[in-house]
Order: structure tokens, then C-alpha cells, then sequence
């Protein structure tokens, strides 16, 4: 017995220093997309060009073809790095093969150039990010099982930093939409596109679906989307504001039925009356109806347990990632550009090497 428990320390102390594979890309890099040019009203000759989105990006050596676009409506950075400073879904994913885009909508994070005046104001927003964030049922009472480092300071200091002002106005929603789907449809996000999308970003790749006049995007996975697209031959009366429910043309919403698949995932700290989570299953069932591929996953039903509002960058994101892997092998969308299989590549862990190709 002593034996075995040696071999499995012994084993898993060689797991955990094994040098893994770096990450190889073959190009980075940004650009804008959408938008529009202005002229000053005092000098026609002035102009200035705004409301565009930004897209960061990151192509591994050898592709696979679908791309992932990853979105918060307020935050890039949830993306990038796990609760306690780990590897995030952006690596996790290119350690996979996938291309990944880190998406900023017109003006928030780097594609804040407006063309109309905005307005900040500072407000105490740490007590609401905690909520909101569902790390607990109130500021600073945390879930016990929560999947975050509750004695890290500095953790929950990254963690209320990261956002950054957003505008949930019906008509930024809709020039989110807008910009998002000029990227989609312009080919320079690739040909197969699939939405990873947190919280008010969830309602956003909803509505870009439906006015992306080419079949370039093939999936939604959107965890815990707040607000939700309705065809307008329900009895469904649309929102005023930024979290809908928007109600579109029912041919505009058969775009959604179209996808290969669309999946609404949520925490298992969210109550199954939660106004969202009511809203997610009469999506899906609606997307459904109209011959698509919609689910609704909770992620205490498949065991994860002490996940916030933003899972994918919860201490158990691997495990988060892996359900991920399963949605896109499910439906077709994990094959590679030259035709090749997994053999022989990374596991998706993360050593916090890069190497850039080229």
C-alpha cells in the first residue's frame, strides 16, 4: 500500500513538473472593424473616424478551423486569465488549436472612439460587481463552495478591476450587433465562428446572428446571458433598455435555428426563476421550434459545483473548457484547416510559454 502511494505522489509530482508544449502561433495582432466617419458640423473638412469595433487576435501554427470569438461586454481581460492569475480561456483554447479573438464592441475597452458624447461618471461600483459577479449572495459573503481564491486580496482585486464601463442602452446594443456582425460577415474572423460569450455579450451574438447576411457564424455558447432575442409572432412585448427582450422579424430569428448549435449555460448558484434562466429555456425552446440545436446546461447538473457568473474563469475552468470540447466535437465544429486529427498535440495545459512563428 505505502508502495502505491508513493508511485502516485511520485506520479503526480512528475504531471505537474512536466514541461508542456509552449503555444506557437503563427501571427497576432488587432484590427478595427465597422464604424463610421463623421464631419465636424463647424469644418466639413474635419472628420473622425468612430464607432468601430476592436478585434484582437491569435492564430495558432496549425488551425483549427473554427474560430473563437470571445466576448464580455465589459471585459476583455475575464478571458485571459483564471481567478488566481492561472491560465484563462484564451490559452487554454490556443494550447487546443483554436484561433482565438478577444472582442471589444464600439465604445468600450480598446474601440472607445465614440461619434456621439458619452458620460462617466465614478460610481461605488465594488459592492455591485461582487453581486453581480455572483462570487456570493452579498458583498464579501462568499458561496462555500465558490470557485475563487477567497483569502486572496489581490485576486479579488483583479477581479473588480476588470471591468470596464459599459452601455447598456438599447441603441449601443444594437451598434454592438451591428459592428459585430460587419466582422462576422467580412470574412476576417474566418469562415467558421463560434460566439463565446458572459453576461449582456450573450444578447449581443443573439442579435449579430440575426443580421449576419452569410453562414460564417455556427455557434453561441453563452454563459449566463442576460437578455435574450424573440421572434415577433409571440406574444412577447420588447424592452426599452440595454437587457432586452428584443423582439426581431421571425425570419430574422429563424438565423438562430440555422446555427449548428447554441448553448445557454448557467452556475448552479443561478434559481432555476431566475428571470434569465425562465428566459434562456423559452429561447431554446422557440430556437428549437424552428428546427435549431439550442440547450440549456446548468453546471451543478453535470457536478460542477461553486461556479460564479463567469465560469470559464472560475478555479475549475479546465473542467469548464472541458465541456466546451465536448459541444464542439459534438457538432463538427473541432476539425483542423489541413484535415488533420488531435494526434500528437498538447493536452491544453499551460506552462505560460509563447512562442511566435514567422
Amino acid at each position: 500500500m505505502l508502495l502505491s502511494i508513493l508511485t502516485s505522489v511520485l506520479a503526480a509530482q512528475t504531471t505537474a513538473e512536466r514541461p508542456q508544449k509552449p503555444i506557437v502561433l503563427s501571427s497576432s495582432g488587432g484590427f478595427q472593424i465597422g464604424g463610421r466617419t463623421i464631419h465636424s458640423p463647424f469644418n466639413p473638412n474635419l472628420t473622425l473616424s468612430c464607432d468601430h469595433g476592436y478585434m484582437e487576435y491569435f492564430l495558432p501554427s496549425r488551425p483549427r478551423k473554427t474560430s473563437l470569438v470571445m466576448w464580455h461586454s465589459s471585459s476583455t481581460q475575464v478571458f485571459q486569465n483564471r481567478w488566481d492569475g492561472g491560465p484563462g480561456y484564451k490559452d487554454l483554447f490556443l494550447r487546443r488549436n483554436y484561433p482565438v479573438y478577444l472582442w471589444d464592441g464600439p465604445r468600450v475597452g480598446r474601440a472607445n472612439w465614440a461619434c456621439e458624447p458619452t458620460l462617466y461618471i465614478p460610481t461605488y461600483m465594488d459592492t455591485a460587481n461582487f453581486a453581480a459577479w455572483n462570487f456570493g449572495p452579498r458583498y464579501k459573503q462568499w458561496w462555500p463552495d465558490v470557485q475563487f481564491p477567497t483569502d486572496s486580496e489581490d485576486a479579488w482585486q483583479q477581479a473588480t478591476s476588470a471591468r470596464y464601463v459599459e452601455y447598456d442602452t438599447k441603441a449601443n446594443v444594437e451598434l454592438h450587433a451591428r459592428a459585430a456582425a460587419a466582422a462576422a460577415d467580412s470574412g476576417r474572423v474566418g469562415e467558421d465562428i463560434v460566439y463565446l460569450t458572459n453576461s449582456a455579450a450573450g444578447l449581443r451574438a443573439q442579435l449579430t446572428a440575426t443580421l449576419s447576411n452569410t453562414t460564417h457564424i455556427k455557434g453561441i455558447v453563452a454563459y449566463e446571458s442576460i437578455g435574450y432575442v424573440f421572434p415577433d409572432n409571440i406574444n412577447v412585448t420588447a424592452g426599452k433598455g440595454g437587457f432586452g427582450p428584443y423582439v426581431v422579424p421571425v425570419e430574422q430569428f429563424r438565423k438562430l435555428a440555422r446555427l449548428p448549435a447554441i448553448q445557454f449555460v448557467w452556475g448552479d448558484h443561478r434559481a432555476e426563476n431566475m428571470s434569465s434562466v425562465v428566459e434562456s429555456r423559452v429561447v431554446a425552446r422557440l430556437i428549437n421550434a424552428y428546427g435549431g440545436n439550442a440547450r440549456v446546461v446548468k453546471l451543478g447538473d453535470v457536478g460542477l459545483k461553486g461556479s460564479t457568473h463567469i465560469p470559464f474563469a472560475d478555479l475549475d475552468n479546465g473542467e469548464v473548457a472541458g465541456l466546451l470540447d465536448d459541444f464542439l466535437g459534438e457538432n463538427g465544429l473541432d476539425g483542423y484547416v489541413d484535415g488533420g486529427d488531435d494526434e500528437g498535440d498538447d493536452d491544453g495545459k499551460d506552462d505560460g510559454r509563447v512562442l511566435l512563428k514567422g
